[in-house]
């Protein structure tokens, strides 16, 4: 159960993923310390290589908390909120910070990978990040020196897609639900060309109960059986096969997601579930 905060903090918000590896010697009773490690390092990044010190007030300010409700079992690492804020260099010590830079880490339901680690380590292996790319960089780059640890962009691929898809579909959300959008990428093409196929949710859902044989478990017949029906009426309509194109997006009520490795959050009593599908895509690329 989140509370609102954590709610209106991550709904409709872009985040990049990333997939993380164990973090070595990872302490939670050291995050403030590791706020002023960072901030000097980010500091210094922004200076080219000047040194900054430890400690002194900055420009660049860096809060490292918790977020002790963002698990899927007593099992998960409580995540980790990294943010980032600024305050003009023309204004007053007293003056408000703005917020540039968002990023997290998480576990949700990760029993798998933390399991088979050694003590020294902690498993977060969902990173999500909301802000310039330029401060994801060097955020990843002091964790990885710090922590002996890699990030990697987590794309997500087009059969993954299609699952999410189905998934979402037979999600219970409020009346006047946003039609599902799934948006095909043509291939060997001179310039780039995109197909968005949108259904009303109600019409997908009563295809999706169609389809799905046992409420509560998803197979991959399933999936395929629901995404071929989804096929064959465009095809019917419009005399074009999607099964040769390529799944870059799908949009629902729930959440919607991008091949790139972008996730948005759209339904606050779904971020959990969604949550638990990327980590076990994350812990899949990690492993």
């Amino acid at each position: 159960n989140l509370n609102s905060q954590t709610t209106a903090f991550l709904l409709r918000k872009r985040w990049a993923l990333y997939s993380v590896t164990p973090l070595y010697k990872f302490s939670r009773a050291h995050l403030k310390a590791y706020a002023k490690l960072l901030s000097a390092y980010i500091a210094t990044e922004k200076q080219k290589g000047l040194a900054v010190e430890v400690g002194v007030e900055l420009d660049i300010k860096v809060a490292v908390s918790s977020l002790p409700d963002l698990k899927g079992s007593d099992q998960d690492e409580t995540a980790i909120l990294v943010q980032i804020s600024l305050r003009s260099q023309a204004s007053q010590k007293m003056s408000e910070e703005k917020l540039v830079w968002s990023g997290w880490f998480c576990s949700v339901c990760g029993d798998d990978l933390s399991k088979n680690v050694p003590a020294d380590f902690t498993c977060l292996p969902v990173f999500l990040a909301n802000g310039a790319e330029s401060y994801t960089s060097i955020v990843g780059s002091w964790f990885q020196k710090t922590f002996d640890c890699c990030f990697h962009r987590l794309a997500i691929s087009p059969l993954n897609l299609s699952w999410m898809a189905a998934m979402w579909t037979g999600c219970k959300v409020e009346e006047n639900a946003s039609a599902i959008e799934l948006v095909f990428s043509v291939p060997h093409l001179p310039q780039s060309l995109d197909i968005s196929y949108a259904i009303h949710p109600e019409d997908a859902k009563a295809l999706w109960d169609t389809v799905q044989k046992t409420p509560g478990e998803i197979t991959q017949e399933e999936v395929d059986v629901f995404m071929d029906c989804l096929y064959s009426h465009f095809h019917r309509h419009f005399k074009i096969h999607l099964s040769a194109t390529k799944l870059v997006k799908v949009s629902t009520a729930i959440a919607s997601a991008h091949c790139d490795g972008i996730i948005k959050f759209l339904q606050s009593q779904y971020i959990t579930e969604v949550l638990m599908l990327l980590t076990e895509l994350a812990i899949s690329q990690i492993q």
